[in-house]
């Protein structure tokens, strides 16, 4: 049998976009003599469709649209994901459902068992879970499908009583298909490899596994769609970060060609940038706006966004005020040069010094401080709106996530933005990706990653007089959110007590900022947003 997989971006929502490219990929697969070609999760509506599973008129668009592509299948067979309505009275009203399409109509429906409910995941939300158990019986063979999660119940870290696959082994199946929605994370290629190993070392069986790519809002979707055989070698590997279709025969499960996989800060450099370029293409958007500020975040952010969208379609503005040091421009026009990019420089001092001037009869007495210093960043994020407003752009944000964790940033100022571009990239790990993207030619230029960081919002400011190294941050703050230790097993792993408990401090306290701050392309295994639910209120360790 000749399988086909297709690795695809779709668009949430736009059912005439998706389904014109599985109709696409379908007669592609029908000319090259395919028996079945196979899409990713809920390909018909784009993943996660969230609360407008909620609306009956997008369910009936997606079956709609099924049926229309099953009139399509004749000559051939596909394997396609969209929501179904559950018959049984009992349960929530909708399925998350493969359907199996053949001889130009829905043939067998298959739904997903087990439906996470962690992390970046809440199917149980819309979704009720299968109860029933059966293979598809296709050209003398027997496939055991399963949906995602269905095949992640898996040894050592097992969330559900069942496994749907011991269920359908019982049917003797002849191979495995996974079809998934998996979003991307720096180690989640590994993790894939581990579960589908895990699987066919389990079963015996081959897998086909098939996975979007593309980027919604803050998940991005790296593909990864892959085959083993039923030794457990993965014998095909389909292209990271670009969509791709790839066409193969269960008789000769023989090894193919393996797309390599990229280093760390290649994938998070890919990640980045197909997720600013697909959040501007599906919002329908063309240039963005960003605040230069010479350090090294902006200008990560501003060399993220010119190898996304181009340099034509990119205006950094650079906004010196008084405090503003002779090197943070210099540094921010030569980086601009580099990149071939345009920039406009607003002075702001006198605007501050008139904002100044309104305010000293409330301020009269105290002393210049953070109300002060945060006036100039209010400045600025009114300056970067006007021109987005003005132009039809979308601002960027250029906060890391270290500042985002302790609240080293503000609101209305510094945080504001359409989409955060590197919120989920540690302070350490910026410097690693500017030295990555200088690899070849200096890019960023090399005093703005070697000097100390500075917010430049008083004389002389750095970040290290209020926040300790940041390698010594980064690796609390990591302990801390992505492994979710408590304050005595991160001080037991040999950090000083009363820093782990003063950062641990500022995280939970500075909740409420994070809840104001745009969606965050997310890169790692627990990024702030969706996936990371946290009380503004709660008293723990504040």
């Amino acid at each position: 049998m000749k399988i086909a997989l297709a690795q695809l971006n779709y668009h949430i929502g736009n059912f005439e976009a998706n389904e014109s490219k599985i109709i696409a990929n379908l007669k592609k697969a029908k000319a090259e003599n395919v028996d079945l070609i196979v899409f990713a999760e809920l390909a018909i509506c784009g993943y996660p469709p969230r609360d407008f599973l909620i609306v009956e008129d997008f369910i009936q668009i997606c079956i709609a649209s099924v049926e229309r592509i099953a009139k399509e299948c004749v000559g051939l067979a596909a394997i396609i994901r969209a929501p179904s309505l559950n018959p049984d009275v009992k349960g929530k009203r909708l399925h998350n459902t493969a359907y199996f399409l053949n001889d130009g109509k829905i043939i067998s429906t298959h739904h997903k068992q087990l439906l996470p409910t962690y992390d970046v995941f809440d199917e149980n939300r819309y979704f009720e879970s299968g109860s029933t158990f059966k293979c598809i019986d296709f050209k003398g063979e027997k496939i055991a499908l399963t949906i995602c999660e269905d095949l992640w119940n898996i040894e050592g870290q097992s969330l559900y009583k069942k496994s749907p696959m011991d269920l359908l082994i019982q049917e003797k199946p002849d191979v495995m298909i996974n079809i998934a929605a998996s979003p991307f994370s720096i180690h989640q290629t590994e993790n894939r490899t581990k579960v589908l190993k895990w699987n066919t070392d389990q079963y015996q069986l081959p897998i086909f596994y098939v996975n979007h790519v593309g980027a919604q809002t803050e998940l991005i979707f790296d593909g990864g769609s892959c085959v083993m055989n039923k030794e457990g070698e993965k014998i095909a590997q389909l292209p990271l970060f670009e969509e791709y279709f790839s066409i193969f025969d269960t008789t000769q499960l023989k090894h193919e060609t393996i797309a390599s996989i990229p280093s760390k800060f290649e994938k998070i450099e890919a990640a980045l940038v197909l997720g600013i370029k697909d959040y501007f293409k599906k919002l329908n958007f063309k240039t963005a706006t960003l605040g230069l500020s010479g350090g090294i975040d902006s200008a990560l952010t501003l060399a993220l966004v010119v190898k996304a969208l181009g340099k034509d379609n990119v205006l950094p503005i650079l906004m010196p005020s008084q405090f503003s040091s002779d090197h943070s421009i210099s540094d921010s026009l030569a980086l601009c040069q580099n990149l071939g990019c345009d920039h406009h420089i607003i002075e702001i001092e006198k605007l501050y010094e008139s904002f100044d001037q309104q305010l000293a009869p409330l301020f009269e007495g105290t002393d210049f401080g953070i109300a002060e210093e945060n006036i100039q960043s209010r400045i600025r994020g009114t300056l970067l709106m006007a021109h987005t407003n003005k132009f039809g752009s979308i601002l960027l944000n250029t906060s890391n996530k270290s500042e985002l964790a302790v609240g080293y940033g503000t609101l209305y100022g510094d945080m504001a933005g359409g989409l955060s571009v590197i919120g989920d990239v540690y302070k350490t790990e910026v410097f690693e990706l500017c030295r990555f993207i200088n690899r070849n030619k200096e890019i960023i230029p090399d005093n703005i990653i070697t000097k100390p960081p500075s917010a430049e919002l008083r004389p002389d400011q750095k970040d290290s007089d209020s926040l300790p190294d940041y390698e010594v941050l980064d690796a609390i703050l990591f302990e801390y959110i992505e492994n979710s230790l408590s304050p005595a097993d991160i001080i037991e792993k040999g950090f000083d007590e009363a820093t782990v408990k003063r950062i641990l401090r500022m995280v939970n306290m500075n909740e409420y900022k994070r809840h104001q701050t745009p969606p965050i392309l997310r890169i790692s295994s627990k990024a702030f947003g969706m996936g990371r639910r946290m009380p503004i209120v709660g008293k723990y360790l504040s």
